[in-house]
């Protein structure tokens, strides 16, 4: 339709909290701004009646009277950047390229302070000290900045009301309801086009509005074009309230000051459902076949190591996995190619938030790839992560104390510059790509009974977990016993928050696995095994001293659960153990090793 990807799990969140509130909700409105104020389009739940249309004078006049609306798409922009990377919000970037000749309709919206300005040079001049490349405010998007300003401070005071307004625009959603660019512009040199109204009154009545009200006159406040655009943001409501929303980015980013910022429409009905971004569904073995043939020029096969019965004092038959010696230093490649050659990139480039590994995988990926790479990281990433991801030619943001800090700082850069974002563990792709790993061990080794994966966001072990369920193979998590999200799920039935002090925190931090993680794991991970730090160093010193396998702390903490009998394996028991990351502080690994 849009050669887009669907909704992502995040999205799909947020679809079906829509679809639990359109249970019991009466009204839906598409608004539109025009000359008496605004424009809107109502509409019940059950499509009884024609859609009542009204004129009010404020935005916040649409949620006092008799009738209330649950849900709002408006056509205006909501949630507003600090500064502007190339031509507006990502939104608009991420939007302009989808509407062909049409482009020009999808004005730029500058930085807040900008917008704040009641003076046009004022706001030119902002606008230009605040955008890179320098650019100026349009006449035509500088008489909106009343209404955008008007909206900004009602979801600014009223946060109750962020969940309930979505922004849309009219051209994107024609354009859904075609599923191709249109042939007419609605406006030609400010003119109205009665082609382009004529061929936007035919797709409203195609996608459920009645011929009657597509054809009737606005009121006297509003234009007719105001009208048709209103009637095609309520359909958009509509499909947003029946869990079929698209956001532009997906997820959405926030500002600074917590409002979203998105273009939404929506994926038909006669769209079928794929796996190509966050998914639904557990990820499959045709997915992760696709996946492996797809990275197959970019990612090392890894060796297994044997070590045979009795290995480290158990009674197991035990082996290593080596995926240290991956490209980068980690798994985390797999899942940086997956994703940078599953989806369309951006002139913006990629980003990513990473506690060093994932961000150095993306790094390498996207100059692999020839692609502009911008990665966010927390002030506790050790610095020989920051050096890695810095050698692969990627921009280095330090994004906060925390791995979660770092994430934000990223979904707002997204937002603003339209650059695609590389999940480190809930997305599709990223999952498919880290299940190609255990893909591969299981063709090294058919014959496993037992898997430990070290577990930090959950990609990883998704992946591996996708790959063996309904096999024989248990698939057995390890975290380490002060960075628990994965465990704290499973205990409370759902993702939570978790506080996070290990050594391993760097690689194994993440606060809340999401929950495309804990759906696809919640059945195919047998347990979560809980490692103290002592145990965790004690196998990267066992991994040098007996191998020669400078590890860090997260990429060591599988073994150190067979080391501390977190994990007891049974005698004769086929055990593999995973040994994940390489990016070691080599001055930190000799104080361990002496």
């Amino acid at each position: 339709m849009l050669g887009v990807a669907p909704h992502s799990r995040a999205t799909q969140m947020q679809c079906q909290r829509c679809e639990r509130r359109r249970k019991r909700m009466a009204w839906l409105a598409g608004v539109d701004g025009c000359k008496g104020g605004w424009i809107a389009a109502f509409a019940s739940d059950e499509r009884s009646e024609a859609p009542l249309i009204r004129v009010v004078p404020r935005f916040a006049d649409l949620f006092v009277g008799e009738i209330v609306p649950d849900l709002v798409a408006v056509d205006m922009p909501i949630g507003l950047p600090e500064r502007v990377q190339g031509s507006g919000r990502g939104p608009e970037q991420a939007v302009r390229a989808l509407l062909g000749d049409r482009q020009s309709s999808v004005f730029s919206i500058p930085a807040r302070g900008a917008v704040e300005a009641t003076d046009y040079w004022e706001a030119c001049a902002l606008a230009f000290a605040a955008s890179d490349p320098p650019r100026k405010v349009s006449k035509q998007g500088f008489h909106l900045f009343p209404k955008i300003r008007e909206i900004d401070g009602l979801l600014r005071s009223e946060p109750g009301l962020r969940e309930r307004v979505f922004e849309i625009h009219p051209e994107l959603a024609f354009r859904t309801m075609r599923g191709a660019p249109l042939l007419h512009p609605k406006k030609i040199k400010g003119v109205v086009n009665p082609e382009g109204l004529a061929e936007r009154r035919n797709l409203l009545v195609a996608a459920g509005i009645p011929a009657e009200t597509a054809n009737s006159c606005p009121p006297r406040e509003a234009a007719a074009d105001d009208l048709l655009d209103a009637l095609a943001a309520l359909v958009v409501a509509r499909n947003i309230a029946a869990g079929r929303g698209r956001p532009f980015p997906d997820p959405p980013g926030r500002d600074s000051h917590g409002l979203p910022i998105a273009i939404w429409t929506y994926r038909p009905v006669s769209e079928p459902e794929q796996d190509i971004a966050m998914s639904a569904r557990p990820v499959t073995r045709p997915m992760i076949e696709e996946a492996a043939a797809r990275i197959a020029a970019h990612a090392r096969v890894t060796p297994v190591m044997r070590l045979g019965t009795g290995a480290f004092g158990t009674a197991a038959d035990v082996s290593l996995k080596l995926e240290c010696l991956q490209h980068a230093g980690s798994f985390k490649t797999r899942g940086a190619f997956n994703n940078l050659l599953s989806l369309p990139v951006p002139a913006a480039g990629v980003s990513a938030a990473s506690g060093g590994n994932h961000g150095a995988a993306v790094a390498y990926a996207a100059m692999k790839r020839g692609v502009k790479a911008t990665i966010f990281v927390p002030e506790i990433s050790p610095a020989a992560k920051i050096e890695a991801i810095k050698r692969f030619g990627a921009d280095v943001v330090v994004g906060g104390a925390q791995y979660d800090d770092a994430q934000a700082a990223c979904d707002r850069f997204v937002a603003e510059s339209g650059a695609l974002k590389i999940h480190p563990f809930a997305a599709g792709e990223t999952i498919t790509g880290q299940g190609t790993l255990g893909r591969e061990w299981d063709l090294q080794e058919p014959d496993l009974d037992t898997v430990l994966v070290a577990v930090g966001g959950g990609g990883l072990i998704s992946g591996i977990a996708s790959w063996f369920a309904g096999s024989k193979v248990k698939v057995v998590g390890v975290e380490p016993e002060g960075s628990r999200a994965l465990q704290a799920a499973f205990d409370a039935k759902g993702p939570v928050e978790v506080k996070v002090a290990s050594v391993a925190a760097d690689s194994l931090g993440a606060r809340n696995v999401g929950q495309l993680v804990y759906d696809v794991t919640k059945d195919s991970v047998d347990h979560v095994a809980l490692v103290p730090d002592a145990a965790i160093t004690e196998a990267q010193g066992v991994l040098w001293r007996d191998f020669r396998l400078a590890v860090e702390p997260g990429g060591a903490a599988a073994l150190g659960a067979l080391l501390c009998g977190a994990y007891k394996p049974a005698k004769g028991e086929r055990l593999g153990v995973l040994v994940c990351g390489a990016n070691v502080d080599l001055a930190k690994l000799a104080a361990i090793v002496g």
